[in-house]
């Protein structure tokens, strides 16, 4: 076997092998020699068919598994002699082996580069202030009440307002013509929702019950249906009665159907613990982001090109699932996208980057995780889920969720070993200014 390697830029490169005939020759007979043996022809017993017929029949087959014998093989052989370590996926080229001819294929491939641990002690990161809005509580109970609302026919004789629920007639109108799927009976429309397009609801406060009215509207653009996008639009509403919306009062009867704290006083000394841990937990997430991204500025790494395509487009296809639970149409989400596609590439290599130099401080100070971390890891899930430990082992048996789970213990470990030495400066959270510029 002979092999040579290329360097096609600072991270990328280009194996190529060449297998002698005699090699290639056997690899062929070998396994000739096994589909004679265990396969079955018409006119000949089981592991008599000559050689010949096996080779008309078969060939094309075995041109395919030859590759794969050889291919396998000698890539690993040549990437043990050049002392090479691949981070992708290789991309191969090869044309079709010949029994009796040299066989050869090249491999183009990304390695890991070179990590120069530069600056990691004594960063200097700036931090979130922490500081608790009181009114915070308040909204939370409001939002309870909300939840909790009741609905009261409206007996006076007054016109709906923002807050109500209006219950409707209505039909939709293109051009004069009715508009498919845009009519209603009866439908109860909570004013100040937003579920109708923008001017509806807005069109309906002021109207009296058995008040019918005109919309003269425009459909947004863009719009979840492209024909509609932007197209003006007329909606004939008839208000057929108001109901009001009715909050219940903060009583100890009350707060006790909630199944929780019995009283005032303890209700919003919930509320305000939750928030506060919730609020702490987010400033210290995003306190740890910052801290990466200076040690990725501190400690610039090269990033894969194949590495960098295959983060950027996981952060884009996370970022379309997420969008598309919350009602974004693939119009919208495209845009989005082209708008901000350098944001996804540098926060895709500031991830990869931030990979390598947790890699890296870990390999120095023996940060890897050990058994004993995953052990506790498992501990603390199963008290935290209430789910037996044994099936949270099972879970993270899987080799995906192993390495991630590993990964995540390993970068929790050298935040710690940071965070024993890193400057913080407290900021209001309006004057952080943005790493990695």
């Amino acid at each position: 076997m002979k092999s040579n390697v290329e360097k096609v830029s600072n991270l990328s490169r280009k194996l190529s092998v060449e297998i002698p005939a005699a090699t290639v020759q056997s690899a062929f007979q070998k396994i000739f020699n096994g589909i004679q043996k265990d396969v079955t022809i018409k006119g000949f017993r089981k592991g008599k068919a000559p050689l010949a017929t096996i080779k008309s029949l078969y060939g094309d087959r075995v041109k395919q598994d030859v590759v794969q014998d050889l291919i396998q093989k000698h890539y690993a052989l040549a990437l043990d002699e050049h002392k090479l370590e691949p981070i992708s996926y290789p991309e191969f080229e090869f044309a079709d082996p010949s029994e009796n001819k040299d066989f050869s294929f090249t491999a183009n491939f990304d390695v890991r580069p070179e990590v120069a641990l530069k600056k990691y002690e004594g960063l200097e990161v700036e931090k979130e202030k922490y500081e608790f809005d009181q009114k915070k509580v308040d909204q939370v109970l409001e939002n309870i009440r909300a939840s909790r609302a009741t609905f009261e026919t409206v007996t006076e004789a007054r016109a709906a307002k923002m807050g109500d629920v209006a219950v409707i007639d209505f039909e939709g109108f293109m051009g004069g013509a009715p508009l498919e799927n845009g009519s209603g009976k009866s439908h109860h429309l909570e004013l100040g929702a937003k579920q109708f397009i923008d001017g509806f609801e807005e069109g309906i406060v002021g109207m009296k019950v058995g008040e019918t009215k005109t919309l003269s509207l425009k459909f947004p653009d863009p719009y979840h249906s492209a024909d509609l996008a932007g197209k003006p639009v007329e909606f004939k509403v008839t208000l057929n009665e108001i109901k009001a919306k009715v909050l219940p009062e903060l009583t100890d009867e009350f707060i006790k159907t909630l199944g929780g704290p019995e009283d005032l006083a303890s209700l919003k000394k919930s509320i305000e613990d939750d928030l506060k841990e919730t609020e702490q937990k987010r400033i210290d997430d995003a306190f740890k982001n910052r801290l990466l991204k200076v040690l990725v500025k501190e400690n610039p790494v090269e990033v894969p090109p194949s590495l960098l395509k295959e983060q950027k487009a996981s952060l884009v296809e996370d970022f379309k699932k997420r969008m598309t639970e919350q009602g974004m149409g693939p119009a919208d989400f495209e845009s989005y996208v082209q708008k901000w596609d350098s944001d996804f590439e540098k926060t895709a290599a500031e991830m990869i980057q931030s990979s390598f130099l947790v890699d890296a401080i870990a390999k120095k100070h023996d940060l890897f995780t050990k058994k004993e971390d995953l052990d506790a890891k498992f501990k603390e899930y199963a008290e935290q889920t209430h789910i037996e430990e044994s099936r949270i082992r099972e879970f993270y048996g899987r080799p995906e969720q192993a390495s991630r789970l590993t990964y995540m213990i390993t970068e929790e470990k050298v935040i710690g070993y940071l965070m024993k030495s890193v400057k913080v400066k407290e900021v209001p959270a309006g004057s952080l200014k943005e790493e990695g510029n």
